[in-house]
C-alpha cells in the first residue's frame, strides 16, 4: 500500500469530532467514474471491493480488478477471481503451529541458497490465540480447571516453547497465551478493529479491518460487519507472505430476517434453522448477508451465533453490516468512544452504515425467514445441518437405531432396543467427583443403554460467549438444583467458554455455584469437546458401551458432530444451546421427549418437567443487565500478558532460524521443500494410479485428518510407542501436526471411515492392488510409495466438508496421492488440494463410482498437461483388471488461473517461496 497510489482519485479525508483522522479512498469515487450504482451492491461485496481499490496497481491488482467487481452482476458474476487483500490473519495453536513449522521449513530452504532467511516474514498483523489444546481430562471437580491446565502445559510443552520462538523469530507474529479464551470469542472481544489505521509515507490510511483465519469458524466475526473467513494453512501462509487471497466473484444470498424469536427460542435453534435452510439451498462457495428489520433486532451475540456457523451451512460467509448494534457491542466490550467515534464516522463516509431492509440492496437471491416460525431444535446425530425439532428427538432416534447403517442409521435390532449394560466396576480415578476421593470397592455407577448421555458439554465457540444462551443455561441450572434435580454419575458434565469473561458474569449472578452442582464445572478455556478434546470416558463406562454394543450420545453446545469427532466411543452426537446441554444431561438419555416426559423427580417427589425450568426472557435480560460489565473486558484483556504463569516461565529460544530436534515427537522439519528448486516443473499426465479409497457422500475432514485422540494399535500410535512414548502420552493429532510422521501415518484414519475396498472393515483400512490383501491405508501407501504407483481417491457430495484443516490436504499428499474425484467439494478443501500440488476433479452431473462401476482393482490416468485451463473438461482414462477399458469425463476443479501456477510449482508454498527469491 503506498499513499501515491489512486488512479480512480478515490482518496478523500475522514474527519471525526472536528479533527482529520486520516485518509480513505472513497466507494464513492466509482460512481463518479460511472461505474454504476455502488451503494446497490452487497455491502460485503463494496468491502472487497474497497480492498480492491486501495491497493490497485499493485500486489497483484490492477484497474481491470476494480472494474469488475464495482460492476458486480447479480445472477452471474464474472468468472475473474478477486485478489483480495486482507488486513491481518488469525490463527488457532492446531493449525498454527503447523503453519509455523512450514514457515520455519521456508527459512531454512532459504538458507540453504545462500539468501536471507528474513526474506520469509509476515507483511500483515498475525494473531495466534492458544484453544485448541485444552482436553477435558477432569471434569466435575472444583479444580478440574487447574488440573486440565497444569497437564495442557505437561503434554504440549514442546510445542509451546516452538511458539515462544516464533514469537520472537517473526516481527509481526504474537500469540495470544493458552487459557485466555476460543478464538473467536477473542477475536470480537479483542483483536478485531473494525477500522484499521495504518502508517503509510507519513499519513494515516483508514480502511476496513478484514482477515482471513486458519479456523472455519473464523466467520464469527462476520457477526460485527468485519468480512473474514476460514482458509487453510497453506492458504494463510501464502497470504502472509504477499500473496492476495484469491477467490473466484461470488454470488451473494440475501437472508431477509422479519419478526421476532417467540418465548423459549434461543439464539441457537435460529442458527440451526438457519442451517439446515441454507444448506439445502446449497451455498457452498457464496456470500451469504442478512438483513431485514429482523436482522437489525438481533444482538451482536446472536449475529455472531449465526455468523459462526457459516462453515455448516457451507457459505465463506453470513456477513451482518456495522450498524448500531456494533457499536454498542464495541462499547460494551471495553472499546473507547474515540475507536467507537471513528467506526461510525468511517462506515457512515462509505455509505455502508446499518443493516440494509429489504429491496435496498441487490442479492443474487432473496431468502425470507420469519423470526417468529423458530422452534426449540437440536441437529444430528453426525451432521449439524440435520434439525430436529425438539419434540421429535425420540421418534427420530428410535428410527435411526432401527435404519441400516447404509441409509445413515445404526443398524440396532427392534429387540435389541432397551437393552441395558451394567458398568461393572466402580471408576478408575474420580474424574467427576468433587473432592470425594476415589470411591469405594463396592460403589457402582448406573446402568446404560442405547442413548444414554455420557457426555453433556457445555463448549464451542458458536455459544458459550453468547449471553443469552449462557445466562440462560445457569439459570435452569439454578431452578433444577432448587426442584432437587441430579444429574446421574455416568454422565461427564463440563463448561469451557469462550471468554473468561463468562466466568465473571456467571459469578457476578451468582448462576456459577448451581452449574457446580450439577457437574458443569470450569475445565478451560479453549475448544474442547466440539473439536474431539473431551477427554477419557471412565473404562469402565468405555467396557459397557462395547460390550453391549450400544449407540450411546452425546450432546454439546457445538457446532461439529461428525463421525468419532466428540468421542470414538460414542455414536450419537446432538448439538444445541446450552440451556438444552443442561436440561439432557438432567434426563440422562436423549430417547426422551422432553416436551411431554419429565426430567426427573423432584425432592418432593412430583414429576419436574423442563418447561418447569426453562426462564423467561425478562429472567434471561435481568441477568444480563446485571452480570455484565464493560470494565470486565477492560480488565481482562489489559492482564493478557499476565493471566498465565506457567506460560511466562517457557524460556524463549531466540535465533531467525529454527534449531530442529531429530528426536521431537512434536515438532519435525516437514520434507515439503525437499529438493526444491528456483524453477517449477511441467505439468504432465497422470498415469496408471491405483485407487486407494472409495469413499461415499459428507467425507469430513475429520475422516480425512483426526483431530483428536487416537491407540496404540494404529499407525501413529505405533510409531510414537516405537520411539518411546507411552500412551498416556499420546495426546491428539491435532496437537501433533507439527510432526509430518505422524499426521501421515493418521491420514483417512478416522475409526468410522468407510472405504469400498476394505472389504467392510471400519477404519482406516484400504486393499493393497493387484494382491488384493487388506492393510492399513498408511502401510499400503508406504508399499505404493517403493513401486513408484501414484495413487487417486474417490469420494462422493461434499467431499472435505468440515474444519479448514491443512493436514487433511498436506497428509493426502504426502501419502503419495495424486488427484482426488468427487461428487462435490467443500471450499476449503479444494482449495488445500490444489495449494499442496493434489489435483481435485468432479465428476459429471448423474455420475460416480457406482455408474462408473468402480471396485478398486482398476487403474486410472488423467489426459492433462501444460495446456490446462481452469475449470476444462478432463478424460479418465479407466483399466480395469480384465483389461478392458472405458473413459469417463471430469471436471477439473483448478478454478482460477492463479491456480493453475500453484499447481505446476507443486503447490502454493514452492510458487510462493520461488517469488520472493
Amino acid at each position: 500500500m503506498t499513499a501515491s497510489n489512486d488512479p480512480f482519485n478515490a482518496r478523500k479525508e475522514l474527519m471525526v469530532a472536528g479533527k482529520k483522522a486520516g485518509v480513505y479512498y472513497a466507494l464513492s469515487s466509482l460512481e463518479e467514474a460511472g461505474l454504476g450504482d455502488i451503494k446497490k451492491l452487497p455491502v460485503s461485496i463494496r468491502i472487497v471491493l474497497e480492498s480492491l481499490l486501495r491497493n490497485c496497481g499493485q500486489a497483484g491488482v490492477d484497474e481491470a480488478d476494480v472494474k469488475r467487481l464495482a460492476t458486480w452482476n447479480a445472477t452471474q458474476p464474472s468468472e475473474n477471481e478477486i485478489p483480495f487483500i486482507v488486513s491481518r490473519i488469525v490463527l488457532q495453536d492446531f493449525t498454527g503451529v503447523p503453519l509455523l513449522v512450514d514457515l520455519a521449513a521456508m527459512r531454512d530452504a532459504v538458507a540453504d541458497l545462500n539468501k536471507d532467511p528474513g526474506l520469509i516474514e509476515p507483511l500483515v498483523p498475525v494473531d495466534l490465540v492458544v484453544d485448541h489444546s485444552v482436553q477435558v481430562d477432569r471434569a466435575g471437580t472444583v479444580n478440574a480447571f487447574k488440573d486440565n491446565l497444569k497437564i495442557e502445559f505437561e503434554r504440549n510443552r514442546e510445542r509451546y516453547e516452538f511458539l515462544k520462538w516464533g514469537q520472537q523469530a517473526f516481527e509481526t507474529f504474537s500469540v495470544v497465551p493458552p487459557a485466555i479464551g476460543i478464538i473467536h470469542q477473542v477475536n470480537l472481544e479483542y483483536l478485531a478493529r473494525v477500522v484499521f489505521q495504518k502508517q503509510v509515507d507519513g499519513e494515516t490510511i483508514l480502511y476496513p479491518d478484514t482477515l482471513v483465519g486458519t479456523d472455519s469458524h473464523t466467520t464469527m466475526i462476520n457477526g460485527i460487519g468485519i468480512v473474514g473467513w476460514g482458509v487453510g494453512g497453506i492458504e494463510a501462509e501464502a497470504g502472509m507472505l504477499g500473496q492476495p487471497i484469491a477467490f473466484q466473484t461470488p454470488e451473494v444470498i440475501g437472508v431477509n430476517l422479519t419478526g421476532k424469536l417467540k418465548e423459549g427460542v434461543t439464539a441457537t435453534d435460529l442458527t440451526l434453522r438457519i442451517t439446515e435452510m441454507l444448506r439445502a439451498e446449497k451455498v457452498v462457495g457464496k456470500f451469504v448477508e442478512f438483513h431485514g428489520e429482523g436482522a437489525a433486532a438481533l444482538t451482536l451475540a446472536d449475529r455472531a451465533t449465526i455468523a459462526n456457523m457459516a462453515p455448516e451451512y457451507g457459505a465463506t460467509m453470513g456477513f451482518f453490516p456495522v450498524d448500531e448494534k456494533s457499536l454498542d457491542y464495541l462499547r460494551a466490550t471495553g472499546r473507547t468512544e474515540e475507536q467507537i467515534e471513528l467506526v461510525k464516522a468511517y462506515y457512515e463516509a462509505q455509505g455502508m452504515f446499518g443493516i440494509p431492509k429489504k429491496g435496498d440492496v441487490t442479492y443474487t437471491k432473496v431468502l425470507d425467514l420469519d423470526l417468529e416460525s423458530i422452534v426449540p431444535s437440536v441437529a444430528g446425530p453426525r451432521r449439524p445441518q440435520d434439525r430436529i425439532d425438539m419434540p421429535k428427538l425420540k421418534n427420530t432416534f428410535q428410527s435411526l437405531l432401527e435404519k441400516p447403517a447404509a441409509e445413515g442409521g445404526f443398524g440396532v435390532k427392534p429387540e435389541d432396543f432397551d437393552r441395558r449394560a451394567t458398568v461393572k466396576a466402580a471408576r478408575a480415578e474420580a474424574r467427576w467427583q468433587d473432592d470425594g476421593g476415589a470411591p469405594t470397592a463396592t460403589e457402582m455407577l448406573p446402568d446404560i443403554g442405547h442413548g444414554s448421555v455420557l457426555i453433556a458439554a457445555i463448549t464451542s465457540c458458536t455459544n458459550t460467549s453468547n449471553p443469552s444462551v449462557m445466562l440462560a443455561a445457569g439459570l435452569l441450572a439454578k431452578k433444577a438444583v432448587e426442584a432437587g434435580l441430579t444429574v446421574d454419575s455416568t454422565v461427564k458434565c463440563s463448561l469451557a467458554p469462550g471468554s473468561r469473561v463468562v466466568t465473571d458474569y456467571l459469578n457476578e449472578t451468582g448462576l456459577q455455584p448451581y452449574l457446580d452442582q450439577l457437574g458443569f464445572n470450569l475445565v478451560g478455556y479453549g475448544c474442547t469437546t466440539c473439536i474431539g478434546n473431551s477427554g477419557p470416558l471412565d473404562p469402565a463406562i468405555e467396557e459397557a458401551i462395547t460390550e453391549g454394543d450400544l449407540v450411546a450420545a452425546s450432546v454439546l453446545s457445538g457446532n461439529r458432530n461428525f463421525e468419532a469427532r466428540v468421542h470414538g466411543s460414542i455414536k450419537a452426537n446432538f448439538l444445541m444451546s446450552p440451556p438444552l446441554v443442561v436440561a439432557f444431561a438432567l434426563a440422562g438419555t436423549v430417547n426422551i421427549n422432553l416436551d411431554e416426559e419429565p426430567l426427573g423427580k423432584g425432592k418432593d417427589g412430583q414429576d419436574v418437567y423442563l418447561k418447569d425450568l426453562w426462564p423467561s426472557h425478562e429472567e434471561i435480560q435481568e441477568n444480563i443487565l446485571k452480570g455484565l460489565k464493560p470494565e470486565m473486558f477492560r480488565e481482562k484483556y489489559s492482564t493478557i500478558n499476565e493471566a498465565n504463569p506457567e506460560w511466562n516461565a517457557i524460556p524463549i529460544t531466540e535465533g531467525d532460524v529454527y534449531k530442529w530436534n531429530g528426536d521431537s515427537t512434536y515438532i519435525q522439519l516437514p520434507p515439503f521443500f525437499e529438493g526444491f528448486t528456483t524453477e517449477p516443473g511441467k505439468i504432465a499426465p497422470l498415469t496408471n494410479m491405483r485407487p486407494l479409497a472409495l469413499l461415499g457422500d459428507s467425507v469430513t475432514t475429520d475422516h480425512i485428518s483426526p483431530a483428536g485422540s487416537f491407540k496404540p494399535e494404529t499407525p501413529a500410535g505405533r510409531y510414537l510407542v516405537e520411539k518411546g512414548v507411552e500412551p498416556k502420552d499420546f495426546n491428539s493429532y491435532g496437537s501433533r501436526r507439527g510432526n509430518d510422521r505422524i499426521m501421515t501415518r493418521g491420514t483417512f484414519a478416522n475409526v468410522r471411515i468407510k472405504n469400498r475396498m476394505a472389504d467392510g472393515k471400519e477404519g482406516g483400512f484400504t486393499k493393497l492392488q493387484p494382491e488384493g490383501e487388506v492393510t492399513t491405508i498408511f502401510d499400503a501407501c508406504q508399499e505404493y510409495k517403493k513401486r513408484k504407483t501414484p495413487l487417486i481417491v474417490f469420494g462422493g457430495v461434499d467431499y472435505g466438508m468440515g474444519s479448514s484443516r491443512d493436514w487433511a490436504a498436506k497428509g493426502t499428499a504426502l501419502l503419495g496421492v495424486r488427484a482426488v474425484v468427487a461428487k462435490s467439494f467443500e471450499r476449503i478443501h479444494r482449495s488445500n488440494l490444489i495449494g499442496m500440488g493434489v489435483m481435485p476433479l468432479c465428476f459429471k452431473e448423474g455420475e460416480g463410482i457406482d455408474t462408473l462401476g468402480l471396485d478398486g482393482t482398476e487403474t486410472f490416468s488423467l489426459a492433462i498437461g501444460e495446456d490446462m485451463k481452469p475449470g476444462q473438461d478432463v478424460t479418465l482414462e479407466i483399466t480395469k483388471a480384465d483389461g478392458s477399458a472405458s473413459t469417463a469425463t471430469l471436471k477439473l476443479r483448478i478454478d482460477t488461473a492463479i491456480e493453475v501456477e500453484y499447481y505446476r510449482h507443486g503447490g502454493i508454498l514452492p510458487y510462493v517461496l520461488r517469488n520472493l527469491i
